[in-house]
């Protein structure tokens, strides 16, 4: 078989151990499984804020493109500096096929060469529930743009039935399920829980409504379980973060709670072999990589009842979806799992069956490839019928 050229455009971190982000660890994921592919000659291009002037390197047999990162909006960026930064790189590249993956999407969408595009989330929603003036009208900016940049996509991979849902209304695009990978070595964690231990991995912001996490940790504390939250996550919003801060402080939770910072793959793994549970209530979510790493390792999952969180936990099976605004559900349900080892242990095995076939990056990346090949398929009848 012919080799592909691979434009893979996505956010790519410098550090492979410490991804900030889902897109960052999806692509270095999935980056790592397809080179194991020998008909793929696989090129990252990605924007670097760290880096002055363009740089190549290899990694695992990928040659890695690291552009320098205009300074400024990213939105604005995305449709102007950025997009004929990486669409002027692109035409002297020529790859056969390019991925493109979250805003690098948008800075693609009018290149003419065959591509694919994975949306990762809906960043206009996620504006309206971050801080800053005029979030309304930079929502709607951003979902002009979004949604624009799906009805130009000629393909489309969607992580989860929710992004589906969204995207199918706007574009034309073949859509194909793909759920996000996730490093294999998750899948060989072995178990050493430390009872009553709740971890979760989330940038300190609104939208991922962490303290209200914390503030169900506080009833069940006043039940008498003597709880320790472990949050692993940058800080996103400094206000967001301090006022969490001060309510610990408040209601005593100094020694109950745990702050992680920003934490290496190694160490989430570390911190999910001795959780009891992996605790995410967040108000909005497509596909969280927490979740998924959480379930291959057997922990059990409390999270939101809401966006893509409900299509990949299976009420009381593998875990339990909550009301992310309402404490006492989120501690009602922790005190189920707490309570009742049975329970636990079977959603520990059905959690790790399901992440198996679902997030295991080797598995994904043969149904990305697989992608990949139904485009070039196309391509070559296309170019025969037009030879006829």
């Amino acid at each position: 078989m012919a080799v592909i050229k691979l434009a893979f455009v996505t956010q790519f971190p410098i550090d492979i151990n410490k991804p900030l982000g889902g897109v960052e660890a999806v692509s270095v994921n999935l980056v790592r499984s397809l080179s194991t592919y020998q008909n793929l000659d696989i090129h990252v291009i990605t924007l670097c804020p760290e880096v002055s002037k363009s740089t190549k390197a290899y990694w695992n047999n990928v040659l890695v493109h690291r552009l320098p990162k205009p300074v400024g909006s990213e939105l604005l960026n995305a449709i102007t500096k950025s997009k004929k930064l990486i669409s002027d790189y692109l035409s002297k590249l020529k790859p056969d096929l390019i991925h493109a993956h979250d805003t690098y999407g948008i800075m693609v969408q009018d290149v003419h060469i065959p591509k694919v595009f994975t949306v990762h989330g809906f960043i206009y929603g996620d504006t309206l529930l971050a801080g800053g003036k005029f979030k309304w009208l930079r929502s709607k900016l951003w979902e002009y743009v979004e949604k624009k940049s799906w009805s130009k996509q000629p393909n489309i991979i969607s992580i989860s039935p929710y992004v589906r849902e969204r995207v199918s209304s706007v574009s034309p695009a073949i859509i194909y399920d793909i759920d996000n990978p996730i490093s294999n070595t998750f899948f060989s964690v072995k178990r050493q829980e430390i009872p009553n231990t709740i971890f979760t991995s989330a940038v300190i912001c609104p939208r991922k409504n962490s303290l209200q996490l914390v503030k169900a940790v506080n009833l069940l504390i006043k039940m008498g379980y003597d709880i320790q939250l472990r949050v692993a996550g940058s800080i996103g919003d400094k206000d967001y973060a301090q006022s969490q801060l001060d309510w610990i402080q408040q209601h005593k939770l100094e020694d109950n709670v745990k702050f992680l910072g920003r934490i290496s793959t190694q160490q989430v793994m570390q911190e999910l072999s001795t959780a009891s549970i992996y605790a995410l209530t967040s108000l909005e979510e497509n596909s969280p990589m927490g979740i998924e790493e959480a379930m291959a390792v057997g922990v059990p999952v409390i999270t939101s009842n809401r966006c893509g969180m409900p299509y990949m936990v299976k009420n009381s099976e593998t875990g339990y979806l909550i009301n992310p605004f309402d404490e006492k559900n989120i501690a009602d349900k922790i005190k189920i799992i707490l309570d009742n080892k049975k329970s636990k242990l079977d959603m520990e095995s059905k959690s790790r069956l399901i992440a198996t076939e679902s997030y295991h990056s080797e598995k994904v990346a043969e149904r990305t490839y697989f992608v990949y090949e139904e485009i070039n398929k196309a391509l070559i009848n296309e170019s025969n019928l037009k030879r006829l």
